[in-house]
């Protein structure tokens, strides 16, 4: 398989991470070859359709799975170091959650994580996705699109310099949906050094993506 394209928009600010001839991949089933590419600070689409591996990739650049070849670093910090996943904001919105965490509980620990978490932004954000009757439940007991709205909320606040997002859109309403394009959007004019990485199969209606990274689903 080829590497991903990759579209850079005009303009586009200094770079956060930095890929270097990346290798990534599953038996039968290769995703990037001699990925190579530098992500700006701002909005970053990983774009591709159902099982072309998009969740990988993100796996790949929180820290969670290594690659098979080449390098990556985030800030000059090297993947797999701990300071590299320090910076990083990522959750599979499919993984389970601890049956005593509610979002409140959640948020404490995450402004306790990341220096540069934003009380403010969360609280900006609990309203817009309306999620203040749920703020003492238990994570579990709430809905699919409310867990995925929490999880939103507490990307956007965290201030992580590396922020990553797969399928945002699922399971939400249409007024979270209205919410969150508006939210992205504010992403892209951004203070530099955030990247904003967001896993889609499309471009969410034309966000001003600085970077279009594509993978080949053939």
């Amino acid at each position: 398989m080829r590497a991903p394209s990759v579209t850079q928009g005009a303009g586009a600010p200094s770079f956060v991470l930095a890929a270097h001839a990346v290798d990534l991949g599953f038996p039968g089933k290769p995703l990037l070859q001699g990925w190579s590419q530098h992500l700006p600070a701002g909005l970053v689409l990983v774009l591709g359709d159902e099982g072309a591996g998009k969740t990988s990739v993100l796996r790949l650049l929180a820290g969670e799975i290594v690659p098979a070849a080449g390098r990556l670093q985030l800030n000059g910090l090297a993947h797999g170091s701990p300071g590299y996943r320090q910076q990083v904001f990522w959750r599979d919105p499919r993984d389970a959650w601890p049956r005593d965490m509610t979002p409140v509980t959640w948020s404490m620990a995450l402004a306790a994580q990341y220096p540069r978490w934003s009380a403010p932004a969360w609280q900006r954000h609990v309203q817009g996705f309306a999620l203040q009757p749920h703020l003492d439940k238990a994570m579990f007991q709430l809905s699919t699109g409310s867990q995925r709205k929490v999880l939103l909320a507490a990307a956007l606040a965290s201030g992580a310099p590396l922020t990553l997002i797969d399928e945002p859109v699922a399971a939400l309403d249409r007024a979270s949906i209205g919410y969150l394009r508006a939210a992205l959007q504010d992403c892209a004019t951004a203070e530099a050094g955030h990247a904003v990485v967001v896993g889609h199969y499309d471009d969410l209606d034309g966000l001003p993506w600085l970077c279009t990274v594509a993978l080949d689903t053939h």
